[in-house]
């Protein structure tokens, strides 16, 4: 398979409801696609990227810009392509793990198209369906929270996740507990805190969470260990575990005892796996992250979810927690909050042109030379 092109598309989504976390609000969603032109097809590739440089070190122009510039050039000269190679192919370009995870994932997605396989069965896939959690952002007041969270529990959501910071921790998760009783709960805190709040970060622990996510900053691995001998709850790591090697040292140090897997920060879904195939053999359990995605990343995020490593509830949530129109057939909660994995070939869905059309602001033809 040769790669024979790769169109950039700048797209913008309002979300249903601002979203707010311990790094900043959004209210709209503006990210990169791409779609990867090959000799046997066309596959798509989502990037994670936020337009601030506030969750990663990455942002959507900086991704454009090493997209343009150096990662896909590379493949295009790479002559005989296929997903493993991409990876090998990009190593020489340092960091820029969302932006090679894009393009990993739309040469993927067109491979497995060519050969009729989908995304699950490719990555190892023993179910149909996962079960889903929610991430619910930040609230103004308490009670606008329980709200929040009893609409999401109404709508068949198994797992809520209540993003925190300094100031707002430990009273909206009393209110939750004691409004809802034994539901499953956690808690996010997006790197918000240090060793410092140990006591504040201590009082969660009589609400027997089910983890508290990324309470420190993200290269702070010794400090998470150090804090895991201070509170019962047991610590996941979110934007420390950048790799299937920086997992194996956060747990082998003691700094977590569960993973969230985002594909994105990982570098794609290939080290996706490899990362979960570590945790699966040290007995740590994984869960899917997510990166308010439509409908092409939300595909590939189920598709992982449906590992087996993958026991915890994701935050891989239907397409209307954060849009009221996807690009794509949007994903419908079904009985007993789960959503179906795709089983259509690559990622099972594509986007609906007039849709995409809609909401894309810019576009960009990245070819060879000679093409």
């Amino acid at each position: 398979m040769k790669l024979t092109g790769v169109e950039l598309l700048r797209v913008r989504m309002p979300l249903v409801a601002p979203f707010r976390t311990s790094f900043g609000t959004q209210a709209e969603r503006e990210l990169l696609l791409l779609r990867a032109v090959t000799s046997e097809g066309e596959g798509w590739g989502e990037c994670g990227a936020m337009v601030d440089p506030l969750y990663s070190s990455e942002y959507v122009d900086g991704v454009e810009h090493v997209l343009r510039t150096f990662l896909v050039p590379a493949l295009l000269a790479a002559g005989d392509l296929t997903a493993h190679k991409v990876a090998p192919l990009l190593a020489k370009f340092k960091g820029h793990r969302m932006a090679k995870a894009a393009l990993e994932m739309a040469v993927l997605d067109a491979e497995l198209r060519a050969h009729g396989m989908s995304f699950g069965t490719a990555l190892g896939s023993t179910r149909d369906s996962v079960p889903c959690g929610v991430s619910v952002g930040i609230m103004d007041t308490v009670p606008k929270l329980l709200d929040v969270v009893a609409g999401y529990l109404d709508d068949g959501y198994v797992r809520i996740k209540l993003k925190i910071e300094p100031g707002w921790d430990v009273e909206p998760v009393r209110a939750v507990r004691e409004r809802f009783g034994d539901i499953l709960l956690q808690v996010d805190a997006n790197t918000a805190y240090t060793l410092s709040d140990v006591p504040q970060l201590q009082r969660l622990d009589p609400f027997e969470l089910l983890l508290i996510e990324q309470p420190l900053e993200e290269e702070d691995v010794l400090g998470h260990a150090e804090l895991a001998k201070h509170i019962r709850t047991p610590i996941c790591l979110d934007e420390s575990v950048v790799s299937a090697r920086s997992a194996a040292d956060a747990i082998k140090l003691g700094a977590c005892g569960i993973v969230n897997i985002k594909p994105s920060r990982v570098g794609g879904y290939l080290e996706a796996r490899r990362v979960h195939d570590v945790c699966a053999a040290h007995g740590v359990p994984v869960w899917c992250g997510g990166m308010i995605e439509t409908g092409l990343g939300r595909a590939a995020n189920v598709a992982l979810a449906s590992l087996p490593g993958f026991t915890l509830p994701g935050d891989t949530s239907a397409s209307d927690r954060f849009y009221r129109t996807d690009i794509t057939e949007p994903f419908v909660l079904e009985a007993g909050g789960r959503l179906p994995v795709p089983s259509g070939p690559g990622l099972g869905v594509t986007p609906i042109p007039e849709r995409l059309a809609e909401v894309t602001t810019a576009k960009a033809w990245l070819t060879s030379p000679a093409g």
